[in-house]
Parts: structure tokens; C-alpha cells; sequence
């Protein structure tokens, strides 16, 4: 580069015109540049998670996760394949070397599996393979208090709240925590299923085959072609309980007649509290690759609008929010980067005693790190803890040739 430095000897505009380039361009690509704690890092690690209700942790192990820890082990580049049963549920854990495509190893692995379908228990669920990805962690926890029972709030937390919520940009996913969704419960009468010689399995049948909707052909009415569909899902508890179960000469055994039809809720599998008092917390996940604070400030701006929607009596309370704790760690980095291209000044002045050296690195510093942000925008980075460091570190490097440019200099003289 020692003709770019002979060039902005001899012609001092150019130089000029060339650096207010390169500040301008990177000002504005600072705009774009999103911000995070930490740089976006793709881990080559692939959970697969299998449920299989009722069974044990050791009929877990031997049925499937023995299994599927055999298919998968003859994948290349596995670095660690570890796996936990417990009480219905399988999770195996494949960690890859760092040099393994994390896309490509998931790829495989669901290949494995898909061929091991049919080994597996028939009433086991389908596995579930996932890449693990440390970008999609919660950025944003929400209450949604009410005085109302929490039946009530988990339905319009589900209805209202989460669907408005999933509409914001840039918003991955949505979960619901401490909430109590609708279910409706079919107590089997034994003696009367017993009486009728029936079996669960019967009532099972019976509401699996007369509860759904199915494509039923199509009709022909001149030019048009209409289809049809046979639509045979129940809409309410009352419907539900005529369910043909059996039918016993003329008689038509209903699911009344061997159960009662409860209109209730599920069993509880998360909680939560705020101030030792059970609440309905909103968990939100961002999308793989965007800005975390743009995100939140985002779901900030809609919240307003989605409680002012809300029936009475119903407020949203923002309990957690990451970016807020990300804003503070980059503004502590930004405001050493500042101080320490200033005090880097300084000390230039006040240990060569050049004003020439002082303004040549007064002038470099900034424009050398808000150039650096049309870069960094270029390849995707974002505005982190490591890339300010390494800003940072920047100011060391320029200072230093600055005092070898003075110190060859007097060494001539």
C-alpha cells in the first residue's frame, strides 16, 4: 500500500475526498448493522426427541434410544452421541465436529431416523429432530394479568395476545407458560362399559373414526364440478356425547350411555409466578439472524395497541427483556472505544509532542472504525461485544504505527 501513501502525499485532495468516502459509506451502513450480545454462531448439534406415554425409563432405552443411537452413529463427524430416558420420553443429544455443516448433519440425521420409523414402537410418537440453534433463545417474557380464572386468561393469551404478537416482525415463535388450555375429558363408566361388553378400546375407536372430516368425492351440476366433504367433527361436549359407540340389537350404545362428557382443562405441565402469585407468562423467540433489539422494540410498540384491545381488567407487564441488558454491554463498549481513541490522542501529543502525529491519528481513528462499519455490514455482522472489542484493539494498531512513522522519522533526522 506504500503507493496509496506516496499518492495522498502528492495530491492531499484526493486523500481527503477519499476518506470523507469512506466515513460517509460507513455512517450509513451503521444504520443497517443489527445488535446483539454475541456473534450469531452455528453449533453442528442435532437433539432428537421421541415420546412414547406410559412407558418406562428402561422400555425408553431399549425401544428407542438404543436405536436410534445406532442409526445415527454411522454418520461421519460425530464428535459426541449422547442420549436420557426417562418416564415416556427419549432425548438424544448428536454433537458434531465444528468443521461439520450444521444443515447438512440435521439432514442426515433425519435420514437415519426415517429409516428406523418402523422398529420403532407403533405407539410411540413421531421423533422430532431439531437443530439447536442459540439464536432462537427468548429475547422478551410477557405476563398477561387478569383477576379473571386462569381458564379464561390462557384463552384469550392464545386467541388474542399470541396471534397479534406472532404478526410482528421479525417474531419466530410464541409460547404460553403457566397456562390452562381448554380439553375435554371422557370418564369411561366401567361398570356400565362392562355391562355392554365393550372395552376403552371400543370408546377409543368410537370417537377416533366418528370425530373428523373427510373428503367425500365430487358432483357434477352441468359445467361446474362442486366438491364434497363429509363433515363429521363435533363442535361441542353435547355432540360429542352421542357418539354411536355399539349398537346392540336395535339399540344404539351411545358414549352417554358408558361415560360422562366433562367439559374441563388439560393437566398442567409449566408454571409460573410473579411475587409468589401464579401467573400466564408469554415467552417470545425471535427468528434465526435478527436484530435482537429491533425485535423488542418492536413487540414494545405493538403491546399498546394489543392491550388497549383487551377486554377489562387485563393488562400486559413486561417481566424480562434481554435486549435491554444487550444495549447496556454495547454502550459500555462503544463509550471505551470513544474514550480510548481520545486518551490514544493524547498520549500521542503528549509523549511525541507532535501536533502532526496528534491530528494524523486523530483523523485516522474514526475514520478507519466507522469505515470498517460499511464492511461489516457487508459480511453480515453485527454490532457485538467481540466486533467492538476488535474495534477497539483497532485504536492500539493505528496509535502504534503512528509513533513507528515518528520514531523512523527522528531515527533519519
Amino acid at each position: 500500500m506504500q503507493w496509496l501513501a506516496s499518492l495522498s502525499v502528492r495530491r492531499w485532495v484526493f486523500a481527503a475526498v477519499l476518506m470523507l468516502a469512506i466515513f460517509i459509506v460507513g455512517a450509513f451502513s451503521y444504520n443497517s448493522l443489527g445488535v446483539d450480545s454475541f456473534p450469531k454462531i452455528d453449533f453442528p448439534m442435532v437433539t432428537v426427541v421421541t415420546r412414547q406415554y406410559g412407558a418406562g425409563p428402561e422400555e425408553i432405552e431399549t425401544e428407542i434410544s438404543e436405536k436410534i443411537e445406532a442409526a445415527v452413529n454411522t454418520i461421519s463427524g460425530i464428535d459426541q452421541l449422547n442420549s436420557t430416558s426417562s418416564d415416556g420420553v427419549s432425548s438424544v443429544v448428536v454433537v458434531f465436529k465444528l468443521e461439520k455443516d450444521g444443515d447438512v448433519a440435521t439432514q442426515e440425521v433425519r435420514d437415519k431416523i426415517q429409516q428406523i420409523l418402523s422398529d420403532l414402537p407403533r405407539d410411540a410418537e413421531q421423533p422430532v429432530v431439531q437443530k439447536i440453534d442459540p439464536d432462537a433463545s427468548p429475547i422478551l417474557y410477557l405476563a398477561l394479568e387478569s383477576t379473571r380464572p386462569l381458564g379464561e386468561v390462557t384463552e384469550i393469551a392464545d386467541k388474542k395476545v399470541k396471534r397479534d404478537l406472532e404478526n410482528v416482525a421479525g417474531v419466530g415463535q410464541v409460547s404460553l407458560i403457566g397456562g390452562l388450555g381448554r380439553q375435554i375429558n371422557v370418564w369411561i363408566d366401567i361398570d356400565a362399559l362392562t355391562s355392554f361388553g365393550l372395552t376403552p378400546a371400543d370408546v377409543q375407536r368410537a370417537i377416533a373414526s366418528q370425530n373428523l372430516t373427510a373428503p367425500a368425492g365430487s358432483m357434477e351440476t352441468g359445467p361446474r364440478k362442486i366438491n364434497l366433504r363429509l363433515k363429521g367433527r363435533v363442535s361441542n361436549p353435547e355432540e360429542l356425547s352421542k357418539i354411536v359407540v355399539a349398537t346392540r340389537g336395535d339399540r344404539e350404545i351411545r358414549l352417554e350411555d358408558v361415560a360422562k362428557v366433562e367439559d374441563s382443562f388439560e393437566e398442567k405441565d409449566t408454571a409460573a409466578a410473579i411475587d409468589d402469585t401464579n401467573a400466564l407468562m408469554l415467552s417470545i423467540r425471535k427468528q434465526s439472524g435478527e436484530n435482537t433489539v429491533a425485535v423488542a422494540a418492536a413487540v414494545r410498540n405493538r403491546l399498546e395497541s394489543i392491550e388497549s384491545g383487551l377486554p377489562d381488567g387485563y393488562r400486559i407487564k413486561v417481566v424480562r427483556d434481554n435486549s435491554v441488558t444487550i444495549k447496556t454491554m454495547v454502550d459500555s463498549v462503544k463509550e471505551h472505544l470513544i474514550l480510548g481513541a481520545v486518551f490514544a490522542a493524547l498520549v500521542v501529543l503528549v509523549f511525541l509532542g507532535s501536533m502532526r502525529s496528534t491530528i494524523i491519528a486523530a483523523i485516522a481513528i474514526p475514520v478507519s472504525i466507522v469505515g470498517t462499519f460499511a464492511l461489516m455490514a457487508w459480511q453480515g455482522f453485527t454490532l457485538n461485544v467481540i466486533t467492538l472489542l476488535a474495534l477497539a484493539l483497532v485504536v492500539g494498531i493505528v496509535i502504534d504505527d503512528a509513533i513507528d512513522r515518528k520514531s523512523t522519522r527522528l531515527n533519519s533526522s
